[in-house]
């Protein structure tokens, strides 16, 4: 080199070029680009090429080196430094990437082995189209399918008369509540199978992880069938639970009544998420049932899902000790008496029909009976000892004859000429 120029600051080795060969500076790989740069014809436009220089430290350049007429070279260079940086970063990041993408094909592997050998049967559900995307042997050996039942749709391999439930099952599912499972009969082997799914995502798209197991199934006789129906149509709500007091199944008016859209999400919740004021109406009902065998005719509340209540009047049997299973009849009385034309009430005519009302009314309306019906026994007692003198009634009763007639009409005990007395 006969001259250079360059700042000392970025680069350090500079000065030692000055007076070597060209070719001497850099590294062994780069030799071959300082040649063919050096003999490259005068007439020629050059390309820039990149050279590494050795020294204290690796100096990538790049160089665009341009003959001169004289025989001269003339090389101008541009650092680098920046880019060398960015390639290397870049570098690493793609061997990262490769790292994780081995894993993630290792943990793959690993988790389709599992599926494939889980004696667990199982299956993966596309949510938008209900069509089987994976099935493993145990799943295929269980529903009886002899060739792959990727692509078909799931509902096609339950008996027909379960499809529906099968389906409402999954909309239950797919809202990501934590449902029950829902029992079935296989189409091809007439088989009870338990259905449970679970909904996750992948790449934007639901998918159902679907869970298998048998279950003891026989046949339904026509009697039993038409049993069902019947209970399944009853304009009052049906609902049968556990010991515990724990939803087993109900009918489509019980769904209407707490604003559901479908049973199945209603199976292991507790009825007094719904029914009677906490701690106190179940177990009323359950004293009464235990006591007597049956509760007649309880006057509660029926809480919906969406806030609304609406009052009803509840029977209710237990059957079976081991095992037993209460059975619930509710009737909407509020509606009813809504929809019927206004009649005058008669008082009760005893103690023992005004304790009947404990557990139909607030205590401060039963007293509101009481008193209403001690003012009557007297008002009848005075008239029948004053053989129906009215002033002398009202005076043995310590009233005046107004107060006496108002009384009377209040009761609907009053006559016509007790009307006009009054007026007087």
């Amino acid at each position: 080199m006969r001259d250079l120029a360059g700042d000392t600051r970025d680069f350090p080795d500079v000065e030692q070029w000055l007076g070597r060969r060209w070719i001497d500076t850099v590294t062994q790989e780069s030799r071959i680009k300082i040649e063919e740069m050096l003999a490259h014809p005068p007439a020629a436009v050059p390309n820039w090429r990149q050279v590494n220089h050795s020294g204290t430290s690796e100096l990538p350049l790049r160089y665009r080196a341009i003959r001169l007429a004289n025989g001269a070279t003339v090389a101008i260079a541009r650092d680098e430094r920046a880019t060398a940086r960015l390639q290397q970063r870049l570098l690493q990041v793609q061997q990262s990437l490769e790292r994780d993408y081995l894993r993630l094909r290792q943990a793959e592997s690993r988790y389709r082995l599992l599926f494939e050998m889980t004696a667990e049967p199982m299956l993966i559900i596309d949510s938008a189209t209900l069509r089987v995307r994976e099935i493993n042997p145990a799943a295929s050996q269980l529903i009886g399918a002899h060739n792959s039942l990727a692509g078909q749709p799931l509902v096609a391999q339950v008996s027909a008369d379960y499809r529906d439930r099968l389906i409402a099952f999954l909309g239950a599912a797919a809202t990501g509540a934590n449902v029950a499972p829902v029992h079935l009969v296989l189409a091809r082997s007439d088989r009870g199978i338990s259905l449970s799914a679970r909904l996750f995502r992948q790449q934007g798209d639901g998918y159902f992880l679907v869970q298998l197991a048998p279950t003891e199934h026989r046949q339904i006789d026509a009697k039993e069938h038409l049993i069902l129906d019947l209970v399944e149509r009853l304009p009052d709500a049906f609902v049968l639970t556990d010991n515990a007091l724990t939803i087993v199944t109900a009918n489509s008016a019980f769904v209407e009544l707490i604003q559901e859209a479908t049973v199945e999400p209603l199976a292991g919740r507790p009825l007094g998420d719904f029914l009677g004021r906490p701690g106190i109406d179940l177990d009323l009902i359950r004293a009464q049932v235990g006591e007597h065998g049956v509760a007649r005719n309880v006057a509660t509340v029926l809480r919906g899902s969406l806030g609304g209540i609406e009052e009803v009047e509840v029977s209710a049997v237990r059957t079976g000790e081991a095992q037993a299973h209460y059975a619930f009849t509710m009737r909407m009385v509020a509606r009813r008496l809504r929809d019927l034309p206004p009649v005058t009430r008669d008082l009760p005519r005893s103690v023992e029909q005004l304790t009947d009302l404990v557990g139909r009314m607030p205590l401060k309306d039963i007293v509101r009976e009481s008193t209403d019906l001690i003012e009557r026994l007297c008002i009848e007692a005075a008239l029948n000892y004053t053989s129906n003198n009215r002033a002398s009634a009202a005076e043995i009763l310590g009233l005046s004859r107004q107060s006496l007639y108002s009384k009377l009409h209040r009761h609907g005990m009053a006559k016509a000429d007790d009307t006009e007395a009054a007026a007087e």
